[in-house]
């Protein structure tokens, strides 16, 4: 089908390394939304239009983009023929968190070293022969990204506001969630303040942050094997129709055209 992305994806055992992620797209563009994982990018053709925490980025061949976790983000190609794309989704360990300041400031890393570091990284994790490879070589990129955002790196004071407290409460509560007016009820706060606080700070509602949430859930059964149906209701939806609905607008793509895709 023309517009059809073409998407591969699979679990690596690989410390680290939460999933692997290689697509084209071509009409499909991302909804706003967020990670719990540091997304490590690279553009293999065309150019990526994206905004994180709402100010507008490029992503193209010549540069590595590394999104921080928790931070809202978009995505569209600027070109008519669509983007090629590998990412690496990496565990929120594998960099410190006090470094996502100076990665939300500059997300874009014009490094051809670390590209290249990057590329070889993948063709470890696609072979799957030698996992020592593929440790070592995660090892040499999370170092050279460290280099990158250190010496920028800001002071973030921990936040306690009504914002953040929310966003605790949601992620302690998944995959069920937590009812906006029991959560009201917990924070001390009118539910219209909760949204109204949560979608100034994160730049997206509650209900879409749980969405994204739930949906990386059920990415990750899905690639661990389980059915799209049970795979549903592990990660908090109603059904495997509720699933498929919200999987199609962030993917372009159902959950079963994403389990075949899996290597």
């Amino acid at each position: 089908m023309a517009g059809q992305p073409d998407i591969t994806a699979w679990h690596p055992p690989v410390e680290g390394v939460r999933e692997v992620f290689h697509a084209r797209f071509v009409a499909h563009a991302y909804p706003s939304h967020t990670h719990d994982a540091w997304t490590l990018l690279i553009v293999d053709d065309g150019v990526v239009r994206y905004d994180l925490d709402r100010h507008a980025h490029g992503a193209e061949r010549s540069a590595v983009t590394l999104l921080p976790p928790g931070v809202p983000h978009d995505g569209r190609s600027v070109r008519p023929t669509g983007f090629r794309k590998r990412v690496l989704y990496l565990e929120p360990t594998v960099l410190d968190l006090a470094l996502v300041g100076a990665a939300v400031d500059r997300p874009s890393l014009p490094d051809p070293v670390l590209r290249e570091r990057i590329h070889r990284l993948h063709t470890a994790l696609a072979t799957r022969t030698e996992d020592l490879e593929a440790e070592s070589r995660l090892a040499f990129v999370a170092e050279r990204l460290r280099g990158h955002l250190r010496p920028h790196a800001r002071v973030v004071t921990p936040r306690s506001g009504l914002a953040h407290r929310l966003r605790d409460l949601l992620d302690a509560t998944l995959p069920a969630g937590v009812p906006l007016a029991d959560a009201a009820r917990s924070l001390g706060a009118h539910p219209t303040s909760l949204v109204r606080a949560f979608s100034a700070e994160f730049g997206i509602p509650p209900h879409r942050y749980v969405t994204g949430r739930r949906l990386e859930l059920a990415r990750g059964h899905l690639l661990d094997g389980f059915p799209v149906a049970e795979a549903a209701t592990l990660a908090g939806f109603y059904d495997q129709a509720h699933l498929t609905r919200h999987f199609r607008r962030l993917l372009g793509i159902g959950p079963g055209g994403y389990v075949s895709s899996r290597g």
